[in-house]
């Protein structure tokens, strides 16, 4: 490091898919600045030490942000690199989101063992995705840690044995198979980010894996599902204008929207709650939001256009307000 040189050290989590995205991030930031040196510290959380319990066993909220929060308040570190959606709705006091980088895709996918796909026909009465109804047949195994998405399926598909599963983007993958799933559900951002999701399809060394994207509507993702939350100290001026560089003014708008839902109605990140904010040329932004109960049987919706220039906090709220009047208050834990 030259003597002109700028050092930040920035926290992530150790898992493939946290350091993919944290040395992203850490290239853009310093292609931008020069003689901007980004050392990485790897930082275990309560979410990563254990990984056989269920996470609302484990405490839900925060359990992949804790550790890392606390190393940003006694200043081991300059700045952390979190999954979005991960971060609970409320931040520590002395802590921002410093920087909100442009989103990647916000969907769900399905990735089905190519062994397991087989056409099932539509069934009268079931508000069947296509995508789920096709590749799946009658009763399938699909794994996923997100009670959202347990109840997404279980809300598509009733039939479907929907069973936890956990661990990263490759153990997930290796689980499928040694477990005797049919398919599992992650979201497309992380795949993309490891370079899994170029293609339609993931070769593993247990078998050949076929990636099907769900829409919004079938499955309405998690608050800010797809977007990096760049977190430092709020009084960190100096940190705080480098990071900014890589800003995206219609991303963190978007986020912010549905940040302001999940809030509102006091939720965190396993609650069944998907919330999607998308903007358009015509300054306009439309807002998805859907709470369902966890077993799939009951859902409450609103779909709303504002104007893009409106308050993101108060278009949240205006969202939240209008779930609960249809009643989301009884499908909340």
């Amino acid at each position: 490091m030259t003597q002109s040189s700028t050092r930040l050290v920035m926290g992530t989590r150790g898992s493939p898919l946290a350091l993919a995205q944290a040395r992203q991030f850490a290239r853009q930031l310093e292609s931008v600045h020069e003689n901007l040196v980004v050392e990485e510290q790897i930082i275990r959380t309560t979410g990563d030490k254990n990984q056989q319990s269920s996470l609302p066993a484990i405490g839900g909220k925060g359990v992949f942000t804790l550790e890392i929060e606390a190393a940003l308040l006694d200043e081991t570190i300059d700045f952390a690199v979190h999954s979005l959606k991960d971060l609970p709705p409320d931040l520590p006091d002395g802590l921002m989101l410093g920087c909100i980088p442009k989103r990647e895709s916000a969907s769900d996918v399905l990735i089905v063992r190519e062994s397991c796909e087989q056409p099932h026909p539509e069934i009268e009465g079931w508000d069947v995705s296509p995508l789920l109804w096709y590749f799946l047949r009658e009763g399938a195994r699909v794994g996923t840690s997100s009670l959202r998405r347990r109840a997404t399926l279980l809300y598509l598909r009733p039939d479907l044995e929907v069973k936890e599963i956990r661990g990263n983007v490759d153990t997930r993958l290796r689980k499928m198979h040694e477990e005797n799933f049919d398919a599992i559900v992650l979201a497309e951002a992380g795949l993309r980010r490891l370079g899994l999701a170029d293609e339609h399809r993931i070769e593993t060394p247990q078998g050949r894996c076929n990636l099907h994207r769900f829409s919004d509507w079938d499955s309405v993702p998690a608050p800010g599902q797809g977007a990096l939350a760049i977190e430092t100290r709020a009084n960190d001026n100096r940190v705080l204008d480098l990071l900014r560089t890589l800003e995206h003014n219609d991303t963190r708008r978007e986020i912010t929207i549905e940040r302001a839902v999940m809030r509102a109605l006091q939720a965190g990140c396993s609650t069944p709650l998907g919330v999607r904010a998308t903007s358009d040329e015509t300054e306009k932004v439309r807002v998805l939001a859907r709470v369902l109960s966890p077993d799939g049987k009951l859902k409450v919706e609103v779909e709303r256009e504002f104007r893009f220039a409106d308050n993101a906090e108060h278009i949240g709220r205006d969202v939240a307000k209008e779930l609960l009047r249809k009643g989301a208050q009884e499908l909340l834990p």
